[in-house]
């Protein structure tokens, strides 16, 4: 039994005594849980939103900067290439593999993180990602070719490397947030985090806006790109490397908010396994302190009384099999997997080529190279703030009253019928017709399975797992993105492509994508629904719920959301 301590009031509770007495590290567990779960919502939630949410915006930044940015390169390297096909435009080989290496490298780092997170926790794990992805971009800013190295190769070299460090960012910044996160808020908080994504495709378009109107007197020097070379080329040259290089500045901003983030409770209690710690790191996460900083001794007797004691399992690769290979368990991963990897094929073939919209429905010309960049900026603009921002934030307002399932089918259904439309009507509907489809397009993504997909996993498995398990589920997502620009993309162009209709096997590419939309309504059956529950219910850790699996390690009678007033002894501790 803890000792109890002096002081406290009801400005400054005394977290410390609320548990004192209590000797059962099962109990003790079940009652510092709860006091994370029915928290009313506080600036401590909104801090972690914010800490977790400005990667996000950098992650988004340096994903979608590049859709931007590679027609720029074009400008710059592509001149006086070997046997260039246009002169100043990217070859269409070189403009895809810069794009995947992004996603190829996310892939790693989400597998690669989701795991090291479950091994040696949240906190040790936090903040390495975003060095990764400042580094990665301060040097992707700084490169050049070279007479033994292209800059192809170069900024694919560190565009995987960049990847690594994003792809990190996706387990870690999910699970934190719903791990300190209160039951009844924690759709809208982790909704939150995911919609810096929008506001990061909202900067690169606004930063390249304000590059491209910085140059405009050397831009408007040339009528098209192939003509653009001297000091217009030299413009264009230093445009790319600031769109690129100001990814680096918000991370900057959120990396020491990162580094001293206290580790969740939840990993200390399953995993870690030491009661005093977690005890101590609950009460420090909720009075806004770095972390807690519990009495050694009886530290080292918790763990010792946990080792015996918890009845959750311990995370080890037989127990991973064995909770994986019940049906009811490993559909769940295979609907988050599945789920993700068929949303990521059409939306980032779609997001990740918008120039390529653009020019379908006229945003991406003009009467000079000026124009050019600026009209192209200007509808990136448009498209993120007429459909992908508002979908993302009533995602936030109505994840937890609506629910993550029937938003993620409402979102896979009308995707379907409006890739089917797009695709099938394709000839009939007109420049103004086509872009109001992709609007409302983006809109039912973001208000649907892009939010959706990032929530549920972060929230479904139980905690030895859930990060690992979200990490995986992420890296399937990435692997559909890579499908998608490197099988399905290049399709667009196959056909007979002439200057006023370069991409004549667009309405069929819409196609596929509806059917890839179509297979996630499917993959969607299989996830539970999350809203208002525990976390440790949706584990099966909570006797008498409808998930409960005694080989879970659930004890007592109550859920972890339930605490009462004797529980916590407070004959006068709340005030004491």
């Amino acid at each position: 039994m803890a000792q109890r301590t002096a002081g406290g009031n009801a400005a400054f509770h005394n977290f410390h005594n609320d548990y004192a007495h209590i000797a059962d590290p099962n109990e003790r567990r079940r009652l510092a849980l709860a006091e994370i779960d029915k928290a009313p919502f506080g600036w401590y939630h909104v801090r972690a939103i914010v800490v977790a949410g400005i990667g996000f915006f950098t992650d988004a930044y340096d994903i979608f900067a590049i859709g931007l940015v590679t027609t720029m390169l074009g400008v710059v390297y592509w001149h006086n290439a070997a046997s260039p096909s246009k002169p100043g435009v990217i070859d269409s080989n070189a403009d895809t593999a810069i794009k995947v290496a992004t996603s190829g490298g996310t892939v790693i780092g989400q597998v690669g993180f989701g795991i090291l997170a479950d091994i040696v926790g949240r906190k040790r794990m936090y903040g390495l990602e975003l060095i990764i992805i400042i580094f990665a971009t301060l040097a992707q800013a700084l490169s050049s070719n070279s007479p033994s190295m292209s800059i192809v190769g170069v900024i694919i070299f560190w565009r995987v490397i960049m990847g690594i460090g994003i792809g990190g960012d996706y387990p870690l910044s999910s699970i934190i947030t719903s791990e300190f996160a209160t039951t009844k808020w924690r759709g809208a908080m982790m909704g939150s985090v995911f919609a810096m994504q929008g506001i990061g495709q909202f900067a690169a378009g606004i930063i390249a806006l304000i590059a491209v109107s910085g140059f405009k007197d050397s831009l408007s020097t040339a009528k098209t790109v192939a003509v653009c070379d001297g000091n217009c080329a030299e413009s264009v040259d230093k445009m790319w490397r600031v769109i690129i290089g100001f990814g680096a500045v918000p991370g900057c901003i959120a990396l020491y908010y990162r580094l001293t983030i206290p580790e969740t409770p939840r990993f200390t209690f399953d995993v870690a396994r030491d009661p005093e710690k977690a005890g101590e790191d609950t009460k420090a996460y909720i009075q806004g302190k770095h972390e807690g900083h519990p009495d050694e001794i009886m530290r080292v007797q918790g763990i010792a009384s946990a080792e015996q004691s918890l009845t959750v399992p311990k995370a080890s690769y037989r127990d991973f099999m064995r909770h994986y290979m019940q049906w009811k368990n490993g559909k769940v991963l295979l609907g988050t997997a599945g789920s993700w990897f068929f949303l990521d094929v059409a939306f980032y073939g779609l997001s990740l080529n918008n120039s390529v919209i653009l020019q379908a429905i006229g945003y991406s010309s003009g009467a000079n190279v000026y124009e050019t960049f600026y009209n192209t900026a200007v509808g990136n603009i448009i498209i993120v703030c007429a459909g992908a921002i508002p979908g993302y934030w009533v995602t936030v307002a109505t994840v937890d009253t609506i629910g993550r399932k029937p938003i993620q089918f409402m979102g896979f259904a009308m995707l379907t019928i409006l890739f089917c439309i797009i695709g099938f009507a394709y000839n009939d509907l007109g420049t103004k017709g086509l872009l109001a489809l992709y609007v409302v397009a983006q809109f039912f993504f973001n208000f649907g399975p892009n939010a959706t997909t990032f929530i549920v996993p972060g929230e479904c498995f139980p905690t030895r797992y859930r990060s690992t398990s979200h990490g995986l589920s992420a890296a399937s997502g990435k692997v559909g993105s890579i499908v998608a620009q490197v099988v399905i993309g290049p399709l667009r162009v196959r056909g007979t492509p002439t200057s006023t209709n370069p991409s004549p096997w667009l309405n069929h590419v819409m196609e596929i994508y509806a059917l890839f939309m179509l297979c996630g309504i499917a993959t969607t059956a299989l996830i539970p629904e999350t809203r208002r529950k525990t976390l440790e219910e949706l584990a099966g850790e909570v006797p008498g719920t409808p998930n409960y699996d005694p080989a879970e390690g659930g004890v007592g009678g109550k859920g972890s959301g339930e605490v009462s007033e004797k529980d916590v002894g407070v004959e006068g501790d709340r005030n004491v």
